[in-house]
């Protein structure tokens, strides 16, 4: 139904002349649908599958109304029915969908279940909250859609000073609700352990990717595909994290991004800093304004030259410093590797074993068996035999 409905509103903005924005938060819904099918229909007593359908499915009939409104009282006026009726829905459709995601998916995530019995408070608190939000929106509001000036058609007439006091007084209390929601995310991460870890993981390595969007937008508009990117990542990434499907695979994702991403930075100043600074010398000494190409040459050149060295001294430095415990645990395989090759002795190599193991994978318990050597155990079936002929 939602895809259906996300169609719908595709065919509209095609004929309102939609913008990129607008096609970014298309790439959000239609993930947002697809995710929280398969979750619901995978786990059913998990809320969170839920609460993306219910999402997905707000947020697309919001969008399709509000493109069916602007084709009928902008675009095209007069061309569709009960254009004016539906400029309505559209003022109050996003509220569900939007706290659905920002607060009660934080709440129960990964698990479905709110960390302890006081946190239903914020539960009601976020419940009452959201009715008041779209009351607001759907009964006090004006104008049904602020940047194309349609008006509200089912508007009540409220003083303007009591409405702005109102709308502040809720939108602080929608905030504190949405950061003590997100603050539960991090309480759930410090206690989490095990496979519910690497849930947590990728809900937090998906949200990372937004601060840094954000920054790179205020630089250049062309991340507006990154973002719409994020958008649609993100429930994937929850949807990943609730099936548990291949969790493990974060850890190598997280550190790759670590390891590419410091690498693009520090080449891109290299590049950078190497053509400004032949370019300061070239005018420094011939007076010319215009660069030549040999500084860009050679600065792709020595970007080319410094590209191995620079990542593996990268990739060694994040193990060190972010997987402290495996990197010790690859050095101390490598000196075992190396000593195993001079160890003669059967009985000092079982204890280096034992000591390795015990070391990198740092078990409750260890134990060691040598199976003997084919001819060795041949010959202890045949004295077995030969004791007890009969057996």
């Amino acid at each position: 139904m939602s895809l259906v409905l996300i169609a719908g509103s595709m065919v509209f903005l095609i004929l309102n002349g939609g913008t990129v924005q607008d096609w970014i938060f298309v790439g959000g819904m239609v993930s947002t649908a697809i995710v929280g099918g398969l979750v619901a229909s995978r786990r059913p007593g998990n809320p969170v599958g839920w609460f993306f359908v219910v999402s997905a499915a707000s947020l697309a009939l919001q969008a399709l109304t509000s493109e069916y409104a602007q084709y009928g009282l902008i675009t095209d006026p007069g061309s569709v029915p009960a254009a004016r009726a539906l400029a309505w829905p559209q003022t109050w459709l996003w509220v569900p969908g939007i706290v659905l995601l920002l607060i009660f998916l934080p709440l129960c995530f990964p698990n479905g279940r709110l960390l302890s019995r006081r946190w239903r408070l914020v539960v009601w608190l976020a419940v009452a909250l959201c009715v008041l939000a779209a009351v607001n929106t759907a009964l006090l509001k004006k104008e049904a859609d602020v940047n194309t000036g349609i008006a509200n058609p089912f508007a009540m007439e409220v003083p303007a000073t009591a409405l702005s006091l109102f709308e502040t007084i809720l939108e602080g209390l929608l905030t504190a609700v949405a950061v003590v929601s997100a603050m539960s995310l991090v309480v759930c991460f410090l206690r989490s352990r095990g496979v519910e870890r690497q849930q947590m993981k990728w809900l937090a390595y998906a949200a990372a990717l937004m601060p840094v969007l954000i920054i790179l937008g205020y630089l250049t508009p062309s991340v507006d595909l990154a973002t719409g990117l994020v958008f649609a990542v993100i429930p994937v990434a929850v949807g990943i994290a609730v099936l548990r499907y291949r969790l493990y695979d974060i850890d190598v994702i997280i550190n790759r991004t670590l390891v590419y991403g410091s690498l693009t930075v520090l080449l891109a100043l290299v590049y950078f800093g190497g053509v400004a600074g032949s370019e300061a010398i070239f005018r420094a000494l011939t007076g010319q304004e215009q660069q030549p190409q040999i500084a860009i040459v050679v600065s792709t050149l020595v970007i080319a030259a410094v590209f191995n060295p620079l990542r593996r001294r990268i990739q060694a430095f994040i193990d060190r410093r972010f997987y402290r415990r495996k990197y010790d645990a690859a050095k101390t395989l490598e000196a075992f590797s190396a000593e195993l090759r001079d160890e003669p002795d059967l009985g000092a190599l079982t204890g280096e074993v034992v000591g390795v193991v015990n070391e990198t994978m740092q078990p409750e318990h260890i134990s060691l068996w040598l199976r003997p050597a084919p001819d060795r155990r041949a010959k202890e079936e045949a004295s077995s035999r030969s004791i007890h002929p009969t057996s």
